[in-house]
């Protein structure tokens, strides 16, 4: 499996600081992203390489994107040549932002789309394993414990930073 890297990104640009989440877009664990938004103040410029570094579906990518600039952060997209910022509501950047981010969604819906069907095709040649644990089995034990004891699912997939899908995959064992 290919490791995710900011080299392209990065490349031939200098920040004062960098945000990198090592994670699938889907997932809402996203500690540097929350740590992003947390650190920028009005008169920042946020820079990102594309739409889809910044969010998954086109709701949150608007939502991000007037947060910051309700904020007074300015935000940038290199790779579309976007700029957004508080009092600028241009209507085409807006139909490019709505444009561009319901492709980027479009695109990711297909993408797993395909994936589903290769899955689906490999399991009925029996050449499908899935993905490896996310536990041990002590910390299967540990987590159904926690259950047991009335801790939240939404507590135990942090406390083993897992999703709450994945909590109720161990619950089911």
């Amino acid at each position: 499996m290919a490791t995710q890297t900011l080299d392209r990104q990065l490349d031939g640009l200098e920040f004062d600081r960098v945000f990198e989440d090592m994670c699938s877009g889907k997932d809402l664990n996203r500690p540097q992203f929350d740590e992003m938004m947390k650190f920028l103040r009005e008169g920042d410029t946020l820079t990102v390489h594309s739409l889809d570094r910044l969010a998954r579906n086109l709701g949150d990518l608007r939502n991000t994107v007037k947060a910051l600039t309700d904020k007074g952060v300015v935000v940038k997209f290199l790779k579309e040549n976007l700029t957004f910022s508080k009092g600028n509501a241009d209507p085409m950047s807006q139909l490019m932002l709505d444009m561009m981010g319901a492709f980027a969604q479009f695109e990711r819906s297909l993408m797993l789309e395909r994936q589903r069907e290769g899955i689906a095709i490999a399991k009925a040649k029996g050449l499908y394993r899935g993905g490896r644990p996310k536990l041990t089995a002590e910390q299967v034990a540990e987590l159904k414990e926690k259950n047991r004891l009335g801790v939240s699912k939404t507590r135990i997939a942090k406390d083993f930073g897992i999703t709450r899908e994945t909590v109720y995959q161990y619950l089911k064992l």
